[in-house]
């Protein structure tokens, strides 16, 4: 496996991105599923195995990976080791450029525009199918493929069903993306610091909330914090909770929160506040403040957030006991305890890659088996398997997607530039006092498209 380092890397984006701006590369005409058996050898040079199956690893094969992660994420690290590891078995040579996130996303495209080899992309899942779409090659033959690895079975028989229903939607009734690094959107909370203050079971409505809150006080903790990055996805599950998601976008859309169940929503952060179950610190934290000094320290049992916190906890307080409840039911009106934020990370093959074959024969190679338990393992993550074992630490995770019935968007869509700024400042307002829940509602509903 070959890694490019980032000053490389960034002056090739430079020269694709000048490359791009005076024309780039023609744009080449693609089938619905590239690979064929007929076009393809399978590897048995210098005793490599066999790749056997629906679409075998075409002879000569060589592909170029563009990662999402840096080097130093513990998921960089696995999928480095896995690229060795393929190479060896089956003799095809992985060149890996963990970009990180910021250049990931602002080079791809460019790269994608001028031509540049690159047979395999990462990101977030509704990025991947949405912004970079017309790249993807269709997967719906490979995934429906039986292969040496999938026992007889489709592949797409033996990963997280939710996740590849997710992928086939949002590629508009077509598989385009193959999920892995699932997440979830959870209450995470301390379990030792609940048992203390004498609470046996996780809240599902908001008056058990606001009684796990009372005793979490009593004992001394601080029950709930947040920080600023996390203050859409705060206030959007509390206007769900009470209106509905269908509600919550159309508000949205419209630039129109004049809707009483916004001053709803702003009444129940306001007794959250008042009660002293929002640590005042919320008013300030940028992330990760909140987390790592107020949640890590065990000062704060409760903080609202997607699966990976574990991981971004781990070398601060590796000693946590880790529970997760979905954000609890408010109103009737609104969505309950089945509605949840849900995702993944997801690679995308390149519809012009010379070697379809072999990057999705690498997608199966990170996603069943050893390496998607060992990406699960290293980064306290989600496995994409179905026959693999969850993190102890997201024992209570698993049960919650298990349980999630419907999808809602990040943020509940709250994080939208046109009304997210008011939301933020609203909320630090709320909490220092500056605003009460009347103020908070009036800010909203004078915001206009």
């Amino acid at each position: 496996m070959k890694m490019l380092s980032k000053f490389k890397l960034s002056l090739i984006l430079v020269a694709m991105i000048l490359l791009a701006a005076c024309g780039g590369a023609s744009d080449k005409t693609s089938g619905t599923t590239k690979g064929t058996t007929s076009e393809t050898t399978q590897v048995t040079d210098q005793g490599k195995s066999e790749d056997k199956g629906a679409f075998p690893i075409e002879k000569g094969a060589k592909l170029v990976y563009w990662s999402m992660w840096s080097e130093t994420e513990p998921q960089a690290i696995v999928i480095a080791e896995a690229a060795d590891a393929f190479e060896s078995k089956y003799g095809v040579s992985i060149e890996v450029n963990f970009n990180g996130r910021q250049l990931q996303r602002d080079g791809l495209q460019p790269a994608l525009d001028a031509g540049q080899e690159i047979d395999l992309f990462d990101e977030d899942i509704d990025r991947v199918s949405g912004t970079w779409a017309k790249y993807l090659l269709p997967l719906d033959d490979y995934v429906n493929g039986v292969y040496e690895d999938t026992n007889g079975q489709p592949y797409v028989n033996l990963v997280n069903k939710t996740l590849m229903d997710l992928s086939k939607t949002l590629g508009g009734g077509s598989y385009t993306t193959i999920p892995y690094q699932p997440f979830i959107y959870t209450t995470h909370y301390n379990k030792k610091l609940f048992e203390a203050a004498g609470i046996t079971t996780a809240p599902k409505t908001w008056d058990e909330f606001l009684d796990v809150c009372s005793k979490l006080k009593a004992s001394g903790v601080i029950p709930f914090t947040v920080d600023n990055a996390y203050y859409y996805g705060l206030f959007g599950y509390v206007l769900d909770r009470i209106v509905g998601y269908e509600k919550c976008a159309e508000m949205v859309a419209n630039v129109d929160f004049s809707d009483p169940g916004v001053l709803k929503a702003c009444e129940v952060l306001e007794d959250m506040v008042v009660k002293g179950y929002i640590s005042p610190k919320a008013a300030t934290n940028v992330y990760p403040e909140g987390q790592s000094s107020e949640f890590a320290t065990e000062q704060v049992a409760m903080y609202l957030t997607g699966t990976w916190l574990p991981n971004e906890i781990k070398p601060l307080n590796p000693n946590i006991q880790w529970g997760s409840f979905a954000w609890p039911a408010i109103d009737p009106a609104g969505d309950g305890i089945e509605a949840n934020n849900y995702g993944s990370q997801s690679f995308g093959i390149n519809k012009n890659s010379k070697y379809p074959n072999a990057a999705f024969a690498f997608i199966r190679f990170l996603t069943l088996g050893e390496y998607d338990q060992k990406l699960a393992t290293e980064s306290l993550g989600v496995p994409m398997a179905n026959n693999a074992t969850w993190p102890a630490e997201l024992a209570d995770a698993k049960a919650l997607f298990d349980s999630t019935t419907k999808r809602l968007p990040w943020a509940v869509g709250m994080e939208d530039p046109a009304v997210g700024p008011t939301i933020a400042e609203g909320f630090q307002k709320l909490v220092t006092g500056t605003f009460n829940a009347k103020q908070y509602a009036e800010s909203l509903a004078a915001m206009k498209k």
